[in-house]
C-alpha cells in the first residue's frame, strides 16, 4: 500500500520539461513588443530609473531602445543568436558584451533581460519547495555561457507564474535572489508577472526592479531589425 501511494505521489508531479516550457512561454514568449521601466538602487542608495522599449522575435533575436535617462538615450542593446551588443550613439558603433555582465549597472544581467531559454540552457529536478502551493525546480547549467550555474525556481502551482527565484555562481554562493509579483493579464489569455526585483545578495544595499507597463504579442518583425547594420536606425 506504502508503494502505491508513493508511486501515485510521484505521478502527479510534472515533468520538469514541461514546467521549465511553461516558464519559457510566460517569461520569454517566442514574440513581443513590449515596454519597462528599470529601477537600479546603488550602493549608496542613489537611485535611475531606465525606460525602454522591447522586441523580440523567436528565441534568439532581441531588440531594446533606450530612452531615458538623457546619459542612455539613444542606447540599444542587440541579441541575435548568441551574440549581445551594445550600441553607443556617440560613437555610432556597437561593441560586445557578454551574458553575464550587468544590465545597465543594475543588479539584473544581460542573459536575465535579453535570453529567457531556461529549457535549452539548464537541466533541473524537482526539489521540496517548502510551500504547499508551489513547485520547485532546481536547475544546473548545461554550458559555461550561461548566466548563473545554477537556479533554483519557484512556480505556482495553480497557473505555473514563477513566485521567486535564486541564483548561484560556480562557487554555490548566491549572488542575487528575485521577486515576481504583480501578476497580471496583458493581453488575453497571457497573464505574466509584471514587476521582478532582483535583489544583490553580496551587497545587500543594492537592488533593481524591472517595471513591464505594456507587452504585445504576435509581432512579426522585419528580420532587418536584428541586425547591426540597423541598429541606430
Amino acid at each position: 500500500m506504502t508503494a502505491l501511494v508513493l508511486t501515485l505521489l510521484a505521478a502527479a508531479d510534472p515533468d520538469v520539461a514541461d514546467l521549465l516550457k511553461k516558464y519559457d512561454e510566460i517569461m520569454g514568449p517566442a514574440a513581443f513588443e513590449a515596454e519597462a521601466t528599470m529601477t537600479a538602487t546603488r550602493e549608496d542608495g542613489s537611485e535611475r530609473t531606465y525606460a525602454m522599449k522591447f522586441l523580440k522575435k523567436d528565441q534568439d533575436k532581441f531588440r531594446i531602445w533606450f530612452s531615458e535617462p538623457s546619459a542612455v538615450k539613444g542606447q540599444e542593446m542587440l541579441r541575435n543568436g548568441d551574440n549581445l551588443w551594445v550600441y553607443i550613439p556617440n560613437l555610432k558603433r556597437a561593441t560586445r558584451v557578454a551574458n553575464r555582465d550587468n544590465f545597465q549597472g543594475g543588479d539584473f544581467n544581460n542573459a536575465d533581460v535579453l535570453r529567457v531559454n531556461y529549457a535549452a540552457d539548464y537541466d533541473g529536478k524537482l526539489v521540496d519547495a517548502g510551500q504547499p502551493d508551489a513547485w520547485c525546480i532546481e536547475l544546473k547549467a548545461k554550458h559555461k555561457e550561461t548566466s548563473y550555474d545554477s537556479i533554483k525556481l519557484w512556480l505556482r502551482k495553480s497557473d505555473y507564474q514563477p513566485l521567486k527565484g535564486q541564483y548561484f555562481g560556480t562557487s554555490g554562493q548566491m549572488i542575487r535572489s528575485a521577486t515576481f509579483s504583480e501578476h497580471r493579464e496583458f493581453e488575453k489569455g497571457f497573464t505574466r508577472p509584471g514587476r521582478i526585483v532582483m535583489q544583490n545578495e553580496l551587497v545587500k544595499t543594492r537592488k533593481s526592479e524591472m517595471k513591464t507597463s505594456r507587452m504585445t504579442l504576435k509581432s512579426d518583425p522585419p528580420a532587418q531589425r536584428f541586425t547591426q547594420a540597423d541598429l541606430g536606425k
